[in-house]
């Protein structure tokens, strides 16, 4: 039975029940596509950016197989599985991170385009650099996130650059002739006396954004010997709390690729990787009951690109999980999210800390 696009689902659908996994740029990417992917051999098909599966598993039911994926969240990875497995088509792909073992060889990508011209500009020049130099690149997206500079960044990297009709609010560039290629490298600064490095698409890039420097005016020296920097994003906070505490081992989690790839270097550029241990995890689910003792967290209000306030909740929860009793969870949130009867309800006792024009430093302890 052929694949039913209206049978995939986001996992978890954090927005709302209406949204769905399948929009109408996934579906012109694969009709743009459908003759460069026929007949390629296994392996021969890269797929990047796929949010919850869809270009992956139309490319399978289609019959390509040993197809290599690389989505940014890990959270896309695992809806991907699920939805592979109950269209029956557990087999046909495989998760790789975004390097040159993703590309090489490559004749056809398929690329959901992202927001960010940064991250284009990495994931273009590892294409350039790894594919086939007869590669074809199906770059597609809504044209309320599209740009005319997306165009320009991938006609740095390709001879010739065409441009597909609009349908539904979508279009999809395509791109051959691959030349210019380059491993992606961290963009790096000094605030503050710390050493920022940010990969394309990485919250903030290589600065430090208001909220979190009010969170590090604020935070104290952690009771135990270790500490988490949840959502740790570049992980500005982890190198800050091991600098400042050189006794202090910090685990720096984040479910984004190019989050983990930019707190390690930012680790690594300020002489703490040996006391930072990054993760990429969903949440704190790697972490045991009830183990931690101080957990820092800036969490994100955006799921692709959906604003949302459900996100912070569910990490509220789940921090909860993993802290002892009587640990502690430093927050820093916009004001008018108003997140304290959250922390408050399934955290524990919450007090404000700090506030400014725009954000607010809570901490909440463990009953």
């Amino acid at each position: 039975m052929p694949l039913s696009f209206d049978a995939l689902r986001r996992r978890p659908d954090l927005e709302g029940p209406d949204l769905v996994a399948v929009d109408a740029a996934d579906r012109l990417i694969l009709d743009e596509s459908a003759d460069a992917r026929h007949g390629l051999d296994r392996g021969e098909l890269v797929v990047i950016g796929d949010a919850y599966g869809a270009l992956t598993l139309g490319s399978a039911d289609a019959g390509a197989r040993g197809i290599r994926v690389h989505q940014d969240e890990l959270l896309g990875e695992r809806a991907l599985a699920a939805n592979a497995s109950e269209a029956g088509l557990d087999g046909t792909f495989a998760s790789h991170a975004l390097d040159a073992e993703l590309l090489r060889g490559a004749r056809v990508v398929l690329l959901r385009l992202p927001r960010s011209l940064r991250a284009l500009d990495d994931i273009a020049g590892l294409i350039a650099l790894h594919a086939h130099p007869d590669v074809v690149v199906f770059a597609g997206g809504r044209l309320k996130h599209m740009s005319v500079s997306m165009n320009e960044v991938l006609r740095r990297r390709f001879d010739r650059l065409d441009v597909s009709l609009a349908r539904q609010k979508s279009r999809v560039l395509v791109a051959r002739g691959p030349h210019d290629g380059a491993d992606p490298q961290p963009d790096e600064a000094e605030v503050d006396g710390l050493r920022v490095r940010a990969f394309g698409g990485a919250f903030a890039g290589a600065s430090i954004d208001i909220g979190t420097r009010l969170l590090l005016a604020h935070l104290p020296a952690p009771r135990g010997a270790e500490a988490i920097d949840l959502a740790c994003g570049t992980g500005v906070v982890a190198a800050t709390l091991a600098m400042r505490h050189p006794e202090l081992r910090v685990t720096a989690s984040d479910q984004s690729a190019v989050a983990v790839a930019s707190a390690r270097a930012t680790a690594a550029a300020n002489g703490v990787a040996d006391r930072v241990r990054v993760v990429r995890d969903d949440v704190l689910s790697s972490f045991p009951d009830a183990a931690a003792t101080f957990i820092a967290l800036n969490p994100p209000f955006h799921t692709g690109a959906a604003v949302t306030d459900h996100l912070a909740p569910r990490m509220f929860a789940d921090v909860a999980r993993a802290l002892a009793p009587g640990g502690e969870l430093w927050t820093v949130w916009n004001s008018a999210l108003q997140y304290r009867p959250a922390l408050e309800r399934l955290v524990g006792p919450t007090r404000q800390v700090a506030r400014d024009r725009k954000f607010t430093v809570t901490v909440s302890t463990r009953r």
